[in-house]
């Protein structure tokens, strides 16, 4: 059974790098091989303080992360954005306390669900993966009421380390809008798996606060639009 498991995921993983080896080969031909991306943060090494980041444009988000042309390892994988959202900064953070809705919106997560922990704070279980590759693991997380959510892997076979913080503020002058500081660091625990790394990077962990926002889009301009209506007729 294990081997035939580590077929399939070998099988899974091959398939997978190929297809991400084609798409950075035909952009390669249309782009310079060195992204740069304009940065509020600059990645280091663990800090223990995540400062919000400066006043942005509404329109204008701002992305830092590592360099995908790097060899691929077992090693840290660290990225920080911050942007400025159209939602106030308890609506954002409801978004994402709520752990048990992420298996309808973030990117690869089949199934999650939230427990009371051996220290009392919620104990969220995620399942992720793609097929055949399908992974389960779980991460403590301790909130903030509408300042900050924090959530460190506690146990799973995926992760050797994960952790991700969402910081929200409110934007001056702007009643119905937040400032948005994301910031997530992680390793796999097994070099087997340590080979997606770029594709978890590109697929999910760029597109997290994009899936997040779309979230609270449908939520509450849905709401906001309906309370407009009632209001008219």
């Amino acid at each position: 059974m294990t081997n035939k498991k580590t077929h399939l995921l070998l099988k899974a993983l091959l398939d997978v790098s190929e297809a991400h080896s084609v798409k950075a080969l035909r952009g390669n031909t249309k782009r310079a091989n060195i992204r740069q991306v304009g940065s509020c943060g600059v990645l280091a090494t663990r800090r223990d303080s995540l400062p919000l980041c400066p006043s942005i444009p509404l329109v204008t988000p701002s992305r830092s992360f590592i360099n995908l042309v790097a060899p691929i390892s077992s090693r840290r994988m660290e990225y920080t954005e911050c942007r400025t959202l159209g939602f106030t900064p308890e609506q954002m953070y409801d978004v994402v306390a709520n752990v048990e809705q992420y298996q309808h919106f973030v990117p690869w997560c089949k199934k999650s669900r939230v427990t009371k922990g051996p220290s009392g704070n919620d104990q969220a279980e995620l399942e992720i993966g793609f097929p055949p590759v399908l992974e389960r693991y779980s991460s403590e997380v301790t909130c903030i009421p509408n300042h900050q959510v924090r959530a460190v892997c506690s146990d799973g076979s995926l992760f050797n380390h994960l952790e991700t913080i969402w910081r929200f503020a409110p934007q001056k002058n702007k009643e119905d809008s937040c400032k948005v500081d994301f910031y997530v660091s992680f390793e796999f625990r097994s070099l087997l798996h340590s080979q997606l790394a770029s594709v978890f990077f590109d697929q999910v962990v760029k597109q997290m606060v994009s899936a997040f926002e779309s979230r609270a889009a449908t939520l509450y301009r849905n709401q906001q639009g309906a309370s407009l209506r009632r209001r008219s007729t």
